[in-house]
């Protein structure tokens, strides 16, 4: 029998591994094989003293697309991912060379320093299919500006990677035209990881993810179940059905 091919491939280097998001044909959207194949490549990463910090990136042309609508994650599962990449003891840094949609932006929200490059592209499409982003709201919120919350939230436009970081979603917008931008931008960032003692990184991500965490312990059993009732509903309904055959929903003026 020929052996499934890993969603997630894992890399090591120098005290750094990377974690290669590789489910291209659905854009790297957020299934509940790949949600479960990450959660446990993150717990790997926790136990090796060999790794220093994660490196997350993506094969394709999207980051990632967010909830798998044809198959989804458990909505428990995927509160349980985003806050292991936020406890993880050890940095996570996001590599992002394409596009970041819904629930993609949480993981990519829940990571402590992120880069993009030029053919990035961001927005919030929920609101557009009769759901909110709710859970993803907890690792967002305490770091997003509040004003260009409430802008794209709102309304799923899609902005850019300058824009990403003016708003707090991103560290870096990598300059240049190409994908070497992003590298670039991180590698004195990696340098500085490597330079930093274990001890000292898990007590400093201790103190920048305090307030993240507390959102979490607060809100997450409301917003699982706020987040459930919308997938139900049937604006929901119309909203999935109209994306999957590329058709305007019913609401649209």
């Amino acid at each position: 029998m020929t052996p499934v091919p890993a969603l997630v491939r894992a890399a090591h280097d120098r005290g750094v591994t990377t974690l290669t998001l590789d489910s291209p044909a659905n854009r790297n959207a957020l299934s509940a094989r790949l949600v479960g194949e990450l959660g446990d490549a993150l717990a790997a990463c926790a136990k090796d003293p060999a790794v220093r910090a994660v490196l997350l990136t993506h094969t394709g042309n999207t980051f990632c697309a967010g909830a798998d609508l044809k198959s989804p994650p458990d909505p428990h599962a995927f509160v349980r991912l985003l806050r292991a990449v936020v406890e993880l003891p050890k940095p996570v840094l996001a590599r992002v060379t394409g596009h970041v949609r819904a629930g993609g932006l949480g993981l990519l929200g829940a990571c402590d320093i992120s880069a993009a490059g030029p053919g990035a592209s961001f927005a919030f499409t929920e609101s557009r299919l009769g759901l909110a982003p709710a859970v993803i709201s907890m690792p967002l919120l305490p770091r997003l500006d509040g004003r260009a919350a409430a802008r794209y939230y709102l309304t799923g436009e899609r902005f850019d990677a300058a824009e990403a970081a003016r708003t707090g979603l991103i560290t870096i917008a990598a300059g240049g035209a190409a994908d070497d931008a992003v590298d670039e931008a991180l590698a004195p960032v990696l340098d500085g990881l490597r330079r930093a003692s274990p001890q000292g990184l898990a007590e400093s991500k201790r103190l920048v993810t305090a307030t993240v965490l507390a959102a979490f312990d607060r809100d997450a059993a409301e917003l699982v179940e706020r987040s459930a009732g919308l997938f139900t509903s049937p604006e929901a309904a119309e909203g999935v059905t109209a994306f999957l055959e590329r058709r305007d929903p019913a609401w649209v003026l």
